[in-house]
């Protein structure tokens, strides 16, 4: 059997996969289902420790036995693989790693670290010295990678690029709107923005994406202002950290298109140095499924 496979979770705000993962990155099976967090920390729990008995049931048929279980989770962990956050999975508190038993190590990793150690080892940023990662999807996170692995700072809380408010002063009312930038150009914003504006109704930021490439003025409208906003900030960050490259995952930050070419061009018109504006912006190499690949390394080779 193989000895070197990890059951692995990649808990996002919209989506919860589970697979078996290898130490080269394949997975062997997968499952994926809504995360519903509204229904609190406990149910998703209960959802990943079926998930996690399935997956082990079926590892005899693969030829497997997993060794450890890594979770990836759109929380804050600490030093210690504590989750300290609670902004949609509410597990703060609860005992994670003691509730999957004793058998198998556990280790808890923010999800953007782990995509960004995925994409360290196995993906596009592996001829990369340093380089930004920036996850796109329900949420938008990042994580600072230096030789081959995520920055974690003093106390473990890096990441939350796009959460807090943006203050902008309107020049014709005076007023000061306090969106952040993952309600501008997060999934929910898109189709928050399109849906405020047109007379169709899109359910999915996919919806959105695909109504630009068709040419919908509104879809196109909604679109470059997510990517102008999001760009700016990643083109801020290059400036503060001078990354040799930047490396975009998540569903929508991977999905090819409108979408991403607006991305791209707006970082970097915001980079001020023209010794950095021409860096490399790659694409996740493993895409949507850098999470929960990379929760796998993080448990087989923490």
């Amino acid at each position: 059997m193989d000895s070197q496979v990890a059951i692995a979770f990649d808990i996002g705000g919209t989506k919860l996969a589970a697979g078996l993962v290898r130490a080269d990155g394949t997975i062997l099976a997968r499952r994926t289902q809504a995360t519903n967090a509204s229904r609190g920390g406990e149910a998703v729990l209960q959802d990943c420790l079926a998930l996690a008995k399935e997956l082990r049931e079926q590892s005899p048929a693969l030829g497997v036995q997993p060794i450890a279980l890594g979770i990836g989770i759109c929380e804050l962990v600490d030093l210690t693989g504590n989750v300290i956050s609670d902004h949609t999975i509410k597990w703060r508190g609860l005992s994670v790693r003691e509730r999957f038993g004793a058998d198998l190590p556990v280790v808890i990793e923010a999800d953007c670290r782990a995509a960004a150690l995925c994409e360290a080892r196995l993906g596009a940023g592996r001829s990369l010295l340093t380089f930004l990662y920036v996850t796109v999807g329900t949420g938008i996170s990042c994580a600072l990678v230096i030789e081959g692995r995520p920055y974690r700072g003093a106390r473990g809380a890096t990441g939350t690029m796009a959460t807090n408010p943006l203050p902008v002063l309107c020049s014709e009312c005076g007023a000061i709107s306090r969106t952040s930038l993952e309600t501008l150009a997060g999934g929910p914003g898109l189709v928050a923005g399109f849906n405020e504006m047109s007379a169709f109704t899109a359910t999915s930021a996919q919806d959105v994406l695909k109504r630009a490439e068709a040419g919908d003025t509104v879809a196109r409208r909604v679109v470059a202002t997510s990517a102008e906003s999001l760009g700016g900030m990643i083109g801020a960050l290059v400036n503060v950290l001078d990354p040799h490259g930047v490396v975009i995952g998540g569903g929508l930050g991977s999905a090819p298109g409108v979408y991403w070419d607006a991305i791209v061009r707006a970082t970097r018109a915001s980079i001020w140095s023209d010794m950095q504006r021409n860096l490399p912006i790659a694409r996740a190499g493993f895409g949507a499924d850098a999470g929960l690949v990379g929760a796998g390394l993080v448990a087989l080779a923490p």
